[in-house]
């Protein structure tokens, strides 16, 4: 999925939802193809110049602003480009932006630490090959499987590949059908794992679609992706809203605390680890305190 929603006319907005993606450039009454990943690096761009404002940046207020944040010559000029250039990037244009140029604009932005990963991430060469669902080695299976904590496997569109019965007891993936078999689609769809959450339900699915987006953005446009995002838009009410605002959050260990129908409250202690036979495989622990 490349953009959530059409918006004729407004530069750089990418219009429809599927299929090759077009941006409207008004100074030249002109409708160019876009590569999707360039199209999510502008969005991305778009997205934190609107969140921030003059004063947090050391700039006067000025007159009242038509528009939410910076403008696009105050971000370049922050980040000492050319306005035109930095226009032609927040449009997702065909521009190959130097890792100088990125660490200045994350500096302009006020990037934090995952959202200026994200970009440099983002502006490197794409890998187009088509996403297919990764499998698990039999002796990471059998590892999974020996554990006594909860424990499951992933890949790179956070599908649940493997799981052990401790994991099983909590999330029920066993129950779920392959393709609903996905820790995002579980989490915000899902009743049983909605309800683990309870009134913390909100704030950690919008953590995981923050997680989820900087991966995304790697895929952008590949049919796998925007099938998922098709059903999460339609199996859960607040994804759009969060999805919209393209807020980028890094992986990290953590807690949690469920509340379970049959075992209670539970309190878990959690990391992810990635697998040596296969990158994109992550093995998720999560440990009882």
């Amino acid at each position: 999925m490349i953009a959530d929603f059409p918006i004729a006319g407004r530069p750089g907005i990418i219009l429809g939802l599927d299929g090759p993606s077009q941006v409207f450039l008004p100074s030249e009454g002109v409708m160019v193809m876009a590569d999707p990943r360039r199209s999510e690096f502008g969005d991305f761009l778009r997205s934190r110049r609107e969140k921030l404002s003059p004063k947090a940046v050391g700039l006067p207020g000025g007159r009242r602003r038509r528009t939410a944040g910076l403008r696009r010559e105050e971000v370049a000029e922050l980040a000492g480009i050319g306005v035109d250039w930095y226009i032609r990037l927040e449009q997702g244009r065909t521009v190959s932006p130097s890792v100088t140029t990125i660490d200045a604009l994350a500096r302009a932005l006020r990037l934090g630490k995952a959202e200026h990963a994200h970009l440099r991430a983002l502006a490197l060469n794409a890998d187009r090959r088509a996403f297919s669902r990764e499998s698990v080695p039999d002796v990471i299976r059998r590892l999974v499987e020996g554990l006594n904590q909860p424990a499951y496997v992933t890949g790179r569109r956070w599908d649940v590949l493997a799981w052990n019965s401790a994991a099983d007891e909590i999330f029920a993936f066993s129950r779920l059908a392959e393709e609903d078999r996905n820790t995002l689609m579980s989490v915000l769809t899902n009743p049983h794992t909605r309800g683990l959450f309870g009134s913390a339900w909100a704030d950690e699915a919008k953590r995981m679609v923050a997680q989820f987006r900087a991966t995304h953005d790697l895929w952008a446009g590949d049919p796998a992706f925007i099938d998922l995002l098709e059903r999460l838009r339609q199996g859960c009410p607040e994804f759009a809203p969060w999805w919209e605002a393209h807020d980028i959050g890094g992986i990290t260990a953590g807690r949690k605390r469920l509340s379970h129908p049959k075992k209670g409250s539970l309190r878990f202690e959690y990391a992810t680890f990635q697998a040596n036979d296969d990158p994109a495989l992550k093995l998720v622990i999560y440990t009882p305190v």
